[in-house]
């Protein structure tokens, strides 16, 4: 009996197929799953309301100058906790090792997981920034859609690293732990409570190389009126860290927890 084999031609349309399959496998199970549906949309925006209320009655505007960074924190984080949880537990339950039974790798597995979780990010962000800007009165010198494709690419950042780290984690609480130990330091220097120029400079050159801090500055820079180039540079560097992201969790991604 012959063994057939795709050719170098069709190999890329099969990929896509495989890719778009796990896409559309991710969707069905998060569209199921109500409470994780509803986190994933709503909870940003509900943390931007938050913050507003909280700024509400005090002067200069302090929503409008906090509230652009936040915006790229907050599904960064929600991106990056749901997607790092629902891998392992892919691996956990053996649904992943059976997955990579069949032609599929490890690479056509997370960029399917990217790909789906990336469309979520584009409704969340949309929403988020949506309810900021035209609700809440986030005030931004830049244009309002160049803030919403920031947004994505922050939410989709977040998705990247929480593929790569679940590779590391045996359980679902081991997940969660890498909050603290990959995310907390970026959040303290992305710039968000220091400018990162004034950070001492061995801070400064490690917040240099941290992701969040690229995320915030393109938020941050929609706000004092930078030049669009300014924000496209800062989402390309993003951009290369989400490839980075994918491709590291290629290397590193496991079938089963051990």
């Amino acid at each position: 009996m012959s063994t057939r084999v795709a050719s170098p031609r069709t190999a890329p349309r099969a990929r896509l197929e495989i890719t778009l399959a796990v896409a559309g496998r991710v969707l069905t199970q998060i569209r199921r799953d109500h409470r994780t549906l509803a986190m994933l949309v709503v909870l940003p925006t509900l943390l931007m309301t938050l913050l507003w209320w909280m700024f509400e009655d005090t002067p200069g505007g302090t929503f409008s100058k906090v509230g652009p960074g936040l915006l790229a924190l907050f599904p960064f984080i929600v991106m990056f906790l749901v997607t790092s949880v629902t891998t392992l537990r892919e691996r956990s339950s053996g649904t992943l090792e059976r997955l990579l039974s069949m032609p599929m790798g490890r690479l056509d597995f997370l960029l399917g997981y990217a790909l789906a979780f990336g469309l979520i990010a584009a409704v969340q962000s949309a929403f988020a920034v949506g309810v900021s800007v035209g609700l809440l009165g986030l005030d931004i010198d830049g244009a309002v859609w160049l803030l919403t494709v920031v947004a994505v690419a922050d939410a989709v950042l977040g998705t990247a690293l929480g593929l790569f780290v679940s590779a590391f984690a045996r359980t679902e609480f081991q997940a969660v732990q890498f909050m603290p130990a990959v995310v907390v330091p970026q959040i303290l220097l992305c710039g968000l409570f220091v400018p990162r120029p004034v950070l001492p400079d061995v801070l400064e050159a490690v917040s240099n190389v941290l992701p969040l801090s690229y995320a915030v500055d393109a938020m941050q820079h929609l706000v004092v009126s930078a030049s669009a180039a300014e924000v496209w540079q800062d989402v390309a560097v993003i951009a290369c860290f989400t490839a980075a992201g994918l491709g590291l969790g290629a290397v590193t991604l496991r079938r089963r927890t051990a």
